[in-house]
């Protein structure tokens, strides 16, 4: 009797952590890869952030490398970004973390950013998506 309740405990503890680490959730939208290149001026823009805002729900982000080069995320480890069109913010500041901006001044002109210009449009599959930017 007691082995057979310490079994089912065992089973019905697992199965709890099973489901509590499962993937992606039923609702979550359907996503694509996206990457790219992001220039000023022709030169790779190291360390600058880059986000895709959807007309509805979650952005994706990604920060550019040394080559000016970036992956999108959606959440943890789910990268891309939600199908469809997107107005695409980038900066050298991560405003989203330091509201009070604390980090420096910016190099990216406002019309990447604050009043931003720039849109894309994700789409089933690959995409590459890369930005020139010019002072």
């Amino acid at each position: 009797m007691i082995k057979s309740s310490l079994t089912l405990i065992f089973c019905l503890a697992l199965s709890c952590m099973l489901t509590a680490c499962g993937g992606a959730p039923d609702d979550q939208p359907k996503l694509a890869p996206v990457s790219g290149t992001v220039t000023m001026d022709g030169a790779p823009l190291a360390g600058a952030f880059v986000r895709f805002y959807p007309t509805s729900g979650r952005a994706s982000a990604a920060k550019t490398n040394e080559e000016g080069k970036y992956e999108l995320v959606f959440i943890r480890d789910e990268m891309g970004a939600v199908l469809g069109k997107h107005t695409v913010k980038i900066s050298t500041l991560d405003e989203e973390n330091d509201p009070f901006g604390d980090q420096g001044s910016e190099t990216v002109p406002e019309k990447y950013n604050k009043k931003t210009t720039l849109e894309a449009t994700v789409t089933e599959g690959e995409n590459t998506i890369d930005f020139e930017l010019t002072k």
